[in-house]
């Protein structure tokens, strides 16, 4: 019993990117980039919509990986770029 929370304990941290990335990219930078999309950012900011819609195709590639820290990272930058780009 002891062993398997132990177990427990030590797998706890690396469950945690996954769970952050939902909230961070699949909901957060996901929403701000669409919410840029329809004010027309493309048109009238398009260094911060760019930046923002590479952002969060890398935040993507990197979770396809299995790096949920870069991808949270790339997601959060995405959502500030799409933020700007509004």
């Amino acid at each position: 019993m002891r062993t398997i929370a132990i177990l427990l304990l030590a797998c706890a941290p690396l469950a945690c990117g996954p769970i952050e990335y939902v909230g961070q990219v699949t909901r957060r930078a996901t929403s701000e980039v669409e919410a840029a999309r329809a004010v027309d950012a493309a048109k009238h900011a398009p260094y911060w919509w760019t930046r923002a819609v590479e952002y969060l195709h890398q935040a993507r590639v990197e979770a396809a990986a299995a790096d949920f820290q870069a991808a949270n990272r790339f997601g959060r930058l995405a959502a500030e770029a799409a933020v700007q780009a509004r």
